[in-house]
């Protein structure tokens, strides 16, 4: 598929795993973007240690064409799903959806609709509608495999700046023209995304105070709530026990396709 960014008019091709194999080494290249915490979810490597190889029709990488240069990547997996995504989504959330995609995978269960898992655009070419572009990919591959729901436990990218506000006032929090404040958030619902609940338990990411602080250079010396920067809500910090725990909020959003042949 050819779109063209903002970006000089750069011409870009997005492709699947499974379309083009020889990207998937791009992939790398890739990460290493996201705060250092957030690699160390211990339900990621029941995804990540295999995305290639069980979901090629479910990764997306976007290349500049001109210099061949991987520019984004988007996550998701297809996933059995029994209920309607508008009466409400798992607490669990992107937890959840790598856990039930496992599942799926080794159980031979039937998938129903698609998760969104990750979308990632290379730092030096966001804002500048790449995002929207890949979400916009990531529905189209969904609708092309027969799919019709796309639903995504969003990170609302805003979050972080508001660490104390409640997950649940601040996915309804909107502007006046009524889209979301959250940036990411509202390029969803600009997509025909809908909000549909909370994911209060999304990602947990538990570990020994020696880790976190080599993963964000605090002290974790003192029990409490940590304010770690890019973390949406604080981490809880027991000295005692010698352990924080991280629990991420996200926001689920489902997207109604048209399937296409």
């Amino acid at each position: 598929m050819k779109v063209m960014t903002g970006v000089a008019e750069t011409d870009v091709e997005i492709a699947t795993v499974a379309e083009r194999p020889e990207w998937a080494p791009m992939l790398g290249q890739l990460d290493g973007f996201w705060p250092a915490f957030m690699s160390n979810d211990p339900t990621a490597w029941f995804y990540y240690g295999y995305h290639v190889s069980a979901y090629p029709d479910f990764v997306l990488i976007a290349v500049d064409s001109a210099t061949g240069q991987p520019m984004a990547k988007a996550h998701s997996v297809p996933i059995a799903w029994d209920g309607d995504p508008d009466d409400g989504l798992p607490d669990g959330g992107w937890d959840w959806v790598v856990r039930a995609s496992a599942y799926d995978r080794l159980g031979g269960g039937q998938p129903t609709i698609v998760s969104a898992l990750e979308i990632l655009i290379r730092p030096d070419l966001r804002g500048t509608g790449m995002s929207g572009r890949m979400l916009a990919a990531m529905r189209d591959n969904a609708a092309k495999h027969g799919f019709e729901d796309l639903v995504a436990p969003v990170r609302p990218n805003g979050k972080h700046l508001h660490p104390d506000m409640p997950i649940d006032e601040y996915a309804r929090w909107t502007r006046d023209d009524g889209l979301p404040v959250d940036p990411w958030l509202r390029v969803h619902v600009r997509a025909g995304g809908r909000i549909v609940n909370v994911a209060h338990t999304s990602m947990v990411i538990p570990a020994r105070l020696e880790r976190w602080r080599e993963w964000t250079g605090l002290p974790f010396d003192t029990s409490g709530a940590v304010r770690v920067p890019q973390a949406l809500s604080p981490v809880h910090c027991d000295v005692a026990q010698d352990i924080a725990v991280y629990v991420e909020p996200n926001v689920w959003v489902h997207h109604r396709l048209t399937s296409s042949s």
